[in-house]
């Protein structure tokens, strides 16, 4: 049986807040540790039916980059339904979700622009 592992490194302050957040994995295509401002992991309980779920970021991510994050972990979902469930009408609420988030996050930039 072949393994493959992923392993996080949380760096903290004294209020217990995330500075730094590093992740390793054995089919890292980067090789070596790597640093990133936020983590979203997902891990369904089969026994109580339910998520567990950690996420984190650190004190310096800035607020565009944590709206694209999400963004792109709604694409995320999104595929992984695609993948697995192929449920159209879920697929496509998460669709509609991601792209009003995009239209948004445009807007906010026009406005940003033309001041």
């Amino acid at each position: 049986m072949t393994k493959s592992e992923i392993n996080f490194t949380i760096e903290l302050d004294e209020n217990r807040v995330p500075e730094k957040i590093f992740w390793d994995a054995t089919e890292n295509p980067n090789e070596g540790i790597n640093e990133s401002k936020a983590i979203s992991i997902s891990v369904w309980d089969h026994y109580h039916k339910g998520l567990l779920g950690i996420n984190l970021w650190t004190k310096d991510m800035p607020v565009d980059e944590m709206n694209h994050f999400a963004i792109d972990v709604v694409g995320n979902l999104s595929q992984m339904l695609k993948d697995s469930t192929q449920d159209p009408k879920i697929i496509e609420i998460l669709e509609e979700a991601g792209q009003k988030m995009t239209k948004h996050l445009k807007e906010q930039a026009e406005k940003e622009q033309t001041k």
